[in-house]
């Protein structure tokens, strides 16, 4: 093969590895089912509640890897969250089972074509690199054997009735303005503040939980935090992108702190399927934006160890009628 078709292939490589995760992402959705969820969901498949982490490291995986391995997850069973390469299995004394089939991830990289290099020396300037998707390959633990006994460690999720300490102080210590009060949640992209109802109007208290941290997804994009375009109108492509992200960025919290995610809007799934088949990389745009938010709001949590108490969580006040028309729910 030329050094020309070489790259000609590889760039449809790249694109049809976008629209390969894409489309396994709309066949989801359009069947009703949310990857950011469904691990947990309805299925009852008894996996366990966690973020999915490269075992040998200690890595937790972020972006658009997280649905595929959270997917990988409940199509084929498995009990945790723990994933190896095929030589990292090796090198912890043990083995991927013989006739296993190993997920494929993906993770960015950047290139300079030829043509820009050539530009660029031309030019006398730097030149511009274009990002693309590679693949790499990693199995379960239950895939393997011969591990430690420590490796496929698994979480124990939540129960529904508790009230979870860490989750609490992490809210607390983001600093957020947060106001009890109404009948719904919202965040103020103007007042930048999230109004929250009561949580005795939640049967369970970890859906209050639930709820305060979407609304903190939404908050974490504000201009002087990780300044996402918060722009848009209900029922804007901006609006839904950024709903998207709260979705996710709330699931990745929530696993986090082994609480099982639920999504908040079902109802704007056509919204987000509209966004993902007019753009094949708008899923994976998102899912990396949650994981930043994610992060950036992880950063402010107490030592897991010393959890703080729960007193002092909010600010309880009520939001003016005029600021709740520029919330994001």
């Amino acid at each position: 093969m030329s050094r020309s078709s070489a790259r000609a292939h590889a760039g449809q490589d790249r694109a049809s590895l976008y629209a390969e995760i894409t489309d396994r992402i709309i066949a989801e959705l359009e069947a009703g089912r949310l990857p950011w969820i469904q691990p947990w969901g309805a299925s009852g498949n008894g996996a366990a509640v966690g973020m999915p982490k490269n075992a040998a490291t200690g890595r937790r995986y972020s972006g658009i890897n997280v649905l595929i391995l959270w997917g990988t997850v409940i199509e084929r069973g498995y009990s945790g969250q723990a994933w190896l390469t095929f030589r990292q299995a090796l090198g912890l004394g043990g083995n991927v089972r013989k006739g296993e089939r190993g997920t494929t991830g993906v993770y960015a990289d950047r290139f300079v074509p030829e043509a820009e290099r050539e530009r660029a020396g031309r030019d006398g300037d730097e030149p511009s690199a274009i990002p693309f998707l590679k693949r790499f390959t990693v199995f379960n633990t239950d895939q393997c054997e011969g591990l430690p006994d420590t490796i496929a460690s698994t979480a124990t999720p939540v129960p529904e009735g508790l009230i979870l300490p860490q989750a609490e102080a992490l809210i607390r210590a983001s600093g957020a303005d947060i106001r009890i009060g109404g009948d719904r949640a919202f965040y103020s992209v103007i007042g930048d503040f999230i109004q929250v109802p009561p949580p005795q109007a939640y049967f369970d208290p970890v859906n209050w939980h639930r709820t305060a941290l979407h609304e903190l997804g939404h908050w974490s994009g504000a201009a002087h935090r990780l300044a996402r375009d918060m722009s848009g109108g209900f029922g804007s492509a901006n609006y839904a992108k950024e709903e998207l992200v709260a979705e996710m960025t709330a699931a990745f919290l929530c696993a986090s702190f082994g609480i099982v995610p639920t999504v908040r809007h079902a109802d704007y799934i056509g919204s987000w399927l509209e966004v993902l088949g007019d753009d094949d990389r708008a899923i994976i745009r998102a899912a990396s934006a949650a994981s930043k938010a994610a992060n950036y709001l992880l950063a402010f949590r107490a030592d897991e160890g010393e959890p703080e108490a729960a007193s002092g969580l909010v600010n309880p006040a009520s939001a003016p009628e005029s600021e709740r028309t520029a919330g994001v729910p």
